[in-house]
């Protein structure tokens, strides 16, 4: 065996492999296996000053961790975002990004820790920043109990410790997404590409769940339990919630822990105290623990509907976002895991050398069940399953089972000596002749539980790509230098596997034979629709450019931005820009990939290559995608909510049916006293984010708020459904889809024109002084004209004469028409308001039919310059625009006097 390719040993287990059906070996004293240092007749403390004197009564070995790393800090790439106070092992493998840290161990590292794993390469799934706690805070870290329950609780880890057992178990804890870039290659799904070490084992000390719900006394009609944590993302706080009877079952294991392999919780894992669900996917084990509720219904939190589900297969991601009562089902809900396993030895890309002399290979891995299931035995298959030969299986938890019931590890009382169910990982190893593997092309292990449920062959494809079990096929090559093997997939962005190479050899990976072709069978061709690319740089141009020369235009002269690494220069069409000048000033200086790929036509992509002036250089790269994530906590409260060039987030508080598809959509500011600071007849940028790929949804609106009002935004939006003739609007679908207490975020002004009043504005810095206004919209383009118009008529010195068209299908769509109504009121001497029907109603008494050519030319007429200057605004659907762009330039209306908003 080449070594270079190789892990670097085989796991250090806790006793030697044996079958299923026999009890546990003696423990292999070359293994992590390690007596604590005892004590004979000594009693651990569960007080928090001695919980460090782990003076432990022993009769017999088991696992321990093996030592955490002493050398491990801050790393370069967590400066500057919210993490840049959390220590960390340099090995870990980034699956999103730098920020938030989602981390897996390679797996060798991970295989080669043994039975439990070290905090160091622990796996992390986080989904934002790390809530800061200092040490000498840990020990007043309060959480509550609440909700449907006789004697609401809150309590300090200082009491929990002291006024409550404390126990010790082992746990293994795997993320619902583990191997899922495996589907990802497949089809992508909505979630990141984890490889086969989302998964790591523990020892984890705290309270008993039950122990504290007992006092807390839950009402005879509660069902579930739900937990928040500490963690602020940008849908709430992260929070899940699982069933009442589960945390009173001893057998289930669920605590509040405190310690982990010995040690306070690392930030990463909670510190300083989380929840611990043996057998179930981690996701429901929340970590910086703040609240407990016991409810009569599943919780609501955004995390337990839109994450940690497996929706059905024919659900894309497409459709996805438009079923929200698909995603509250609970049938779709993750809890148990389901039987999982993975070939860890040989590794990817390990060697046989033709020149070894040994004649047999041990094939090794992991494999776990869930529900507090034992895997009763593993599988593995040379000839792609036509025959199958048993693997043997060490089971280390066994180890701790045959401790005194009375034994205490870190500062807990071993509580595994009565229990049956199985909270951990196993590891299975099969002594395979290295002819053998000459003469196979592959190695596929699989495995079963103890309710006979085996892994699948097949895939099971899902929207979020989560609990990816079939057989683990790991791929032998015969080369010159002797046998090289293949894992299916690398992980995060990694290149490698087995089906990466094959789905770019044209191979369908759903052909039920891996993607290759099987002796006999066609061939099948797979035929994707090209993507069409629209080339945004211009070839000639290859200036490199560094980080201190872009943001030395970062202002209103030579404005410079960022899109996918290329330069461009937005001077030249500051006047032309539909978003008016302020939009490009808001992105100088900035990386404005997210906003421009989101909000932008193919045609405004085809027009880049005029504007592009050179590429930004790597480490300027690097620097600009960590500068703009750090949060000032400390930061004073802001007068003016909206920034121009950072994104600022308001939380929905209140939904407002004003017609059958429209809402209003009211946001809470950062404070009760900050205004929006949103000038007249400009608009601002709404983004949501998926809650699992993070991908941006980014639009524009004008909301209807008064801009004097304070700590309220009040935004009208028609909700564009889907129907069978045509998609529906993917942000006014998700807005409406998201509950009241989530985040959005926000960012402006944007828009060329602004009001100022007493009939002058701006359009794109130039002022005109307007004596009429033409106001023409349709549906929820009313927005805009709203706000000009109600400038002008609660000025009783504002002279400007205005005309508002206001083209409708029934009745019931004309918006906010009680305040147009109300505004105009008193006011006739300056507003004629016309509304218009195409589908009226017979009660209605107004204009019938569309806006059309002979409406205009008998209210607007051609422009003379008797009325002075005038200017008309229009707002609505592209086809009315059209029409007003053709018949008011074929009255002899100039182009600068028609602002299409």
């Amino acid at each position: 065996m080449d070594p270079i390719q190789s892990p670097k040993s085989t796991p250090k287990l806790a006793s030697s492999a044996f079958p299923a059906q026999f009890p546990p070996s003696p423990p292999d004293s070359s293994s992590n296996t390690r007596a604590p240092s005892s004590d004979a007749g000594s009693v651990v403390s569960s007080h928090p000053d001695d919980l460090d004197k782990d003076t432990t009564r022993v009769s017999r070995a088991y696992p321990l961790p093996p030592a955490s790393r002493n050398d491990n800090q801050v790393l370069p790439q967590d400066l500057k975002t919210p993490d840049n106070h959390v220590e960390r092992d340099p090995r870990l493998i980034r699956l999103t990004g730098v920020h938030p840290f989602n981390v897996e161990a390679p797996l060798s590292d991970l295989f080669n820790d043994g039975f439990l794993t070290s905090n160091d390469l622990h796996y992390v799934r986080n989904h934002g920043a790390v809530p800061k706690v200092e040490d000498s805070e840990v020990m007043d870290w309060d959480f509550t109990v609440e909700g449907m329950v006789e004697h609401p609780i809150k309590l300090n880890l200082a009491e929990l410790i002291s006024e409550y057992e404390q126990v010790t178990y082992p746990v293994t804890l795997v993320c619902a997404g583990n191997r899922r870039k495996e589907q990802n290659v497949v089809r992508k799904t909505k979630g990141f590409s984890w490889g086969a070490a989302g998964v790591s084992t523990a020892l984890w000390t705290g309270t008993v769940i039950g122990d504290v719900l007992k006092k807390a006394m839950p009402s005879r009609r509660a069902r579930y339990v739900c937990f928040e944590g500490a963690d602020k993302l940008p849908n709430g706080y992260y929070g899940t919630s699982v069933k009442l009877n589960w945390c009173m079952d001893p057998n289930r294991g669920i605590m509040l822990a405190h310690r982990m392999n010995g040690e306070a919780l690392h930030p990463d894992h909670g510190k300083p105290l989380r929840i611990i669900i043996p057998g179930q996917i981690g996701g429901r084990s929340v970590k910086w623990l703040k609240r407990i509720i016991v409810t009569d219904q599943p919780s609501d939190n955004w995390y337990h509907i839109y994450d940690n589900r497996v929706l059905p297969t024919m659900v894309d991601p497409e459709q996805s976002a438009n079923l929200p009562d698909t995603w509250k089902d609970e049938r779709y809900a993750i809890y148990d895991l389901n039987t999982n396993s993975a070939t860890c030895s040989p590794a990817h890309e390990e060697r046989i050398s033709p020149s070894s002399v040994q004649e047999t290979y041990t094939v090794r891995g992991y494999a776990y069940a869930g529900g507090g299931k034992r895997v009763t035995r593993v599988e593995i298959t040379l000839d792609k399953g036509k025959t199958w030969i048993l693997a043997n299986i060490s089971y280390p938890e066994d180890e701790y089972r045959l401790a005194d019931d009375e034994e205490r590890l870190y500062g807990g009382r071993l509580d595994m000596s009565w229990r049956e169910t199985c909270f951990c990982w196993c590891f299975w190893d099969l002594e395979v002749s290295i002819a053998s593997l000459q003469d196979a092309d592959d190695i596929m292990v699989r495995a079963m539980d103890e309710s006979m449920m085996v892994q699948p062959r097949d895939m099971y494809w899902s929207v979020l790509g989560m609990m990816n079990n079939p057989w683990f096929r790991v791929v032998i090559h015969k080369e010159a230098h002797g046998l090289r093997f293949e894992h299916p997939t690398q992980p995060a962005l990694m290149p490698g596997g087995w089906m990466e190479r094959v789905k770019k050899a044209g191979g369908n990976l759903s052909n039920g034979n891996w993607g290759e072709k099987a002796a006999g069978e066609e061939e099948v061709v797979v035929v994707e629709e090209p993507v069409k690319e629209i080339c945004m740089t211009k070839k000639d141009v290859s200036r490199s450019i560094t980080i201190d020369e872009l943001r030395k235009h970062d202002g209103e002269v030579e404005p410079w931005f960022v899109v996918n690494g290329e330069v461009y220069d937005g001077t030249k069409f500051l006047e032309g820009h539909p978003g008016g000048a302020a939009s490009i000033f808001g992105a100088a200086g900035q990386d404005a990939t997210e906003e421009f790929l989101a909000i932008h036509s193919e045609n405004a992509k085809a027009m880049m290559p005029d504007y592009h002036i050179g590429t930004l250089d790597q480490a300027s790269r690097e620097a600009l995608a960590k500068g703009d994530t750090v949060i000032d906590e400390n930061a004073a409260p802001r007068d003016i909510f909206l920034q121009s060039k950072t994104w600022t987030r308001a939380i929905l508080s209140a939904k407002k049916k004003v017609s059958p598809d429209t809402k209003i959509f009211t946001f809470d500011l950062e404070h009760a006293s900050q205004t929006v600071g949103l000038p007249i007849g400009q608009h601002l940028l709404m983004r949501l984010r998926d809650p699992v790929t993070r991908e941006a949804i980014i639009r524009a609106y004008t909301p209807i708020s008064e801009n004097s009002e304070v700590g309220k935004l009040h935004v009208l939006i028609k909700v564009y459904y889907d129907t069978p003739e045509r998609k529906g609007g993917k942000m006014t679908q998700a807005l409406d889809a998201i509950p009241v207490g989530h985040f959005v975020d926000f960012k402006g002004p944007t828009g060329k024109f602004e009001y100022l009043g007493r009939g002058v504005c701006t359009i794109s810095g130039k002022q005109r002084n307007i004596k009429r206004f033409i106001m023409i919209c349709g549906g929820s383009g009313i927005t805009p004209i709203f706000q000009v118009l109600r400038a002008v008529m609660k000025d009783p010195e504002d002279s400007t004469q205005c005309l508002v068209m206001n083209g409708n299908r029934i009745e019931e769509d004309i918006l906010c028409r009680e305040e147009i109504d109300a505004m105009v009121l008193g006011n006739e001497h300056k507003c004629r308001l016309l509304y218009s029907l195409s589908k009226p109603g017979p009660d209605w008494t107004g204009l019938k039919g569309r806006m059309s050519k002979e409406l205009f030319e008998a209210e607007a007429g051609s422009p003379t310059s008797s009325q002075g200057e005038q200017l008309v605004l229009v707002c609505g659907p592209e086809a009315l625009e059209k029409s007003v762009h053709s018949t008011f330039t074929a009255m002899g209306w100039r182009d600068e006097d028609l602002l299409f908003f």
